[in-house]
């Protein structure tokens, strides 16, 4: 730290000053900043180095972000944007490349950098399966597409083999290599803003936010069509690559709010279902 570039010794008034909350900084943001220092001090003093230890409840819990569940007419709206990408000078498979990558965003709530890290090997064509590999946690897992995607998938295909016939990366850019995350990102904005849709609820949209969609869709689903969440809520999990059911379980809080059916129909079998959520976690 600038300010005590003559110190040692991690002091309280250190320590203190790391932790004070930065003009316009959002309270996640400071508790990832803490937590490696807290860390730090606590392997410092297990050593025998006097450390300051950041008290437990500095600077709080984390705030719950609410993810963008799109609507069925903002999906729309952004699909037929992409669907009219252009030829670029630079990318020559880019607008055969756009329209199938977001659609397997949302269809199949993939993170981004697991559709972006696809090989030509990792995608099935024959029985429409994904592998994706060392994902999150470190854990392949099997992705299954549905009819309408896996036959968009094998035209894709077909044509982005004629442009790149020997490619590694099943979405190659201009050098046959994979996309990085930026430039996804200004593809969904770039598109998302020619849908003119200024009033979308919530907080803006995002890439990841399609897999958000995709899981709050696929439970509201079920339980129009009567299924028993209980039971079907662990192949969602696994589905998606999560390490622990409370991470699915984190979309329950979300569906009652974008569809009060949900809502409706769990509290008919049971109130348990959902469960409560403490105030600022």
């Amino acid at each position: 730290m600038h300010e005590y570039p003559d110190e040692t010794i991690l002091t309280q008034e250190i320590v203190l000053h790391w932790a004070e909350k930065g003009k316009d900084e959002h309270v996640n943001g400071l508790v990832r900043r803490i937590t490696p220092v807290r860390q730090l001090t606590k392997y410092m003093n297990s050593i025998g180095i006097d450390a300051y230890l950041i008290p437990t409840g500095i600077p709080g819990k984390q705030i719950r972000y609410v993810p963008h569940i799109y609507t069925d007419q903002e999906l729309q709206a952004f699909f037929a944007e992409i669907d009219q990408c252009s030829v670029s000078p630079y990318s020559p498979a880019r607008h055969l490349i756009i329209p199938v990558f977001f659609r397997l965003l949302y269809c199949c709530g993939l993170r981004s950098s697991e559709a972006r890290l696809l090989t030509v090997e990792d995608v099935d064509l024959e029985i429409g399966k994904l592998t994706i590999r060392q994902s999150k946690g470190n854990k392949d897992r099997n992705v299954l597409l549905s009819e309408e995607l896996l036959a968009l998938c094998r035209i894709y295909h077909s044509k982005i083999s004629l442009i790149f016939p020997d490619r590694i990366a099943f979405f190659p850019n201009q050098w046959g290599n994979y996309y990085n995350k930026c430039l996804i990102d200004f593809w969904f904005h770039l598109f998302w803003d020619k849908t003119d849709i200024a009033n979308s609820s919530g907080n803006p949209p995002r890439v990841h936010d399609f897999r958000h969609s995709f899981a709050v869709k696929r439970l509201n689903l079920w339980v129009q069509e009567g299924k028993d969440l209980n039971a079907y809520l662990p192949y969602l999990s696994m589905y998606l690559g999560h390490a622990h059911f409370t991470e699915t379980d984190y979309y329950l809080h979300f569906v009652p709010e974008f569809f009060p059916l949900f809502k409706e129909k769990t509290l008919e079998k049971g109130a348990n279902l959902i469960p409560e959520v403490k105030h600022g976690e």
